[in-house]
C-alpha cells in the first residue's frame, strides 16, 4: 500500500481525506447520545443539573493524554488504534441504558472518553499529512464530518430510545464495528508522522506563543458548546418544549455547525485564520444574546446562524496549529484538543451551577458575555512565519 509520509508532499488526496472523515462522522454520531439522553438520565438517576454536567468531566478527563498520545504517534504510527476507535466508542455509548448509579455511569464515561481520545490526537494530523497545501479545507471535511455525526447522533439516540427504550440502545453498537472494518481497510498506508525527527525543543519555542491565547480562546469557547450542544435539549425541554423537539433543535444547530466547518477552513484558506476565527466568535456571541431573549419556533433561524458560526471555528484553529506546528502535527493537536476537552467540561459544570441557582436562560446569557469578551484574543494568535522565527 502506498506510503504518504513523504514530507514534501503537496498534494490533496481526497479519498484518504474522505475516510478519515468518514471514520469522523460514524465516531462523533455516538459520542453525541450524551447531551439528546442526558433528561432521561437526570429523570433515572435523580440528578442535579450541576451534577449532570459534571458527567462530562469524566468523558472528557482522558483528553489529559491527548498530548502523549500525539507525541508517541509522531514517532509511531497508531493508524489501527484510529480505526478501531469508532467501534470502541460505539459500544460504549450504546451502554448508557445499562447502568444504574452516577458512579457507574462516570466509568462507562471515563472509558468512552479513552476510546475519544485514541481517535481525536493523531486524526487531525493524519488529515494534515494527505492534504498538501490545502490544510484548511481537508480541517473543513474533517470537522464537518464530525459536526454531521453530532447532527445525527441525537436523533439516532432518541430513535433508539422510541425503539427499544432506554435499555435497550446497546442494539446500535452495530455500526461502529462496520465503520471501523471499512476505516482499517482504508487508511493502512496514511501516518501523521515524518521520517525526520525535529527535537522536541522546536516545539517547545513555539508552544507558549500559539497555546497561551488558545487557551483563552477554548475557555470562552467551552461556554458557548456547552450551552449549546449539551444544555440545548434540557434547556428547551424546561421552557416546555418536546424531547423530539428539544433532540430536533439540537439536530438544526449541529447541522448548520456541519455547513460553516465545511466552508470556514477553506475560507481561512483563502482569507487568513485569524479573520475568519475572528468573526466566528464574535457572530457567536451576539447570535446567543438573541436566542436567549426569543423562544417557540423564533428559535430555529438563530439556531441555524448559531450553528454555522459557533462550529466553524474548531476547523480553523486546528489548521493554526498545523500551520505553526508543521514538524509536531500530532503533538499539537493534541494539546490543543486536550485544551478544549478540559476547559469545556468546566465550562459545563459552572453553566450548571449557574442554572441550578438562576435558571439555564441567564447561565446562557453570561456564557455569551464571555465570549464576548474573548473576542480581541484572537489578534494574539501568531502567524505561522513569525512563529517559525
Amino acid at each position: 500500500m502506498m506510503d504518504l509520509t513523504d514530507r514534501n508532499a503537496k498534494d490533496y488526496k481526497p479519498v484518504h481525506v474522505l475516510a478519515i472523515a468518514g471514520g469522523h462522522f460514524i465516531h462523533d454520531t455516538y459520542s453525541a447520545f450524551v447531551a439528546p439522553l442526558l433528561p432521561l438520565i437526570i429523570e433515572r438517576l435523580s440528578l442535579s443539573l450541576m451534577l449532570a454536567g459534571s458527567l462530562t468531566l469524566y468523558l472528557q478527563a482522558p483528553s489529559l493524554l491527548n498530548p502523549l498520545i500525539g507525541y508517541l504517534d509522531d514517532r509511531f504510527n497508531f493508524r489501527r488504534l484510529v480505526a478501531l476507535a469508532p467501534a470502541i466508542t460505539a459500544s460504549l455509548m450504546s451502554c448508557v441504558g445499562l447502568v444504574s448509579s452516577y458512579w457507574s455511569l462516570a466509568l462507562l464515561f471515563l472509558a468512552a472518553g479513552c476510546s475519544i481520545a485514541m481517535f481525536h490526537a493523531p486524526a487531525p494530523a493524519m488529515i494534515a499529512r494527505v492534504s498538501g497545501n490545502r490544510v484548511g479545507k481537508g480541517m473543513s471535511f474533517f470537522m464537518a464530518a464530525g459536526e454531521l455525526g453530532r447532527t445525527i447522533g441525537p436523533l439516532v439516540a432518541v430513535w433508539a430510545v422510541s425503539v427499544w427504550t432506554l435499555d435497550g440502545i446497546w442494539r446500535v453498537a452495530l455500526l461502529g464495528w462496520i465503520a471501523s472494518l471499512i476505516l482499517y481497510l482504508r487508511i493502512g498506508g496514511i501516518s501523521s508522522a515524518k521520517h525526520t525527527r525535529v527535537p522536541l525543543s522546536a516545539f517547545s519555542t513555539v508552544a507558549g506563543r500559539l497555546f497561551l491565547p488558545l487557551m483563552v480562546i477554548l475557555f470562552a469557547r467551552g461556554f458557548l458548546i456547552s450551552s449549546m450542544s449539551l444544555y440545548l435539549p434540557t434547556f428547551l425541554k424546561g421552557q416546555g418544549s418536546t424531547l423530539l423537539f428539544a433532540a430536533g433543535a439540537l439536530s438544526i444547530y449541529e447541522l448548520a455547525g456541519v455547513v460553516g466547518a465545511l466552508s470556514s477552513g477553506t475560507l481561512s484558506d483563502r482569507l487568513g485564520r485569524r479573520p475568519v476565527l475572528f468573526v466566528a466568535m464574535l457572530s457567536s456571541s451576539i447570535l446567543m444574546f438573541l436566542f436567549v431573549n426569543v423562544s417557540g419556533w423564533y428559535q430555529i433561524p438563530i439556531l441555524v446562524a448559531l450553528g454555522m458560526a459557533s462550529l466553524s471555528a474548531q476547523p480553523v484553529m486546528l489548521a493554526i496549529v498545523q500551520d505553526i506546528l508543521p514538524d509536531h502535527r500530532a503533538l499539537g493537536s493534541g494539546v490543543h484538543l486536550a485544551l478544549s476537552f478540559i476547559t469545556r467540561p468546566l465550562a459545563a459544570m459552572v453553566i450548571g451551577a449557574l442554572g441550578d441557582s438562576l435558571g439555564l436562560g441567564t447561565a446562557i446569557w453570561w456564557s455569551a458575555v464571555i465570549v464576548f469578551v474573548s473576542v480581541p484574543v484572537v489578534i494574539l494568535l501568531p502567524r505561522p512565519e513569525i512563529a517559525q522565527q
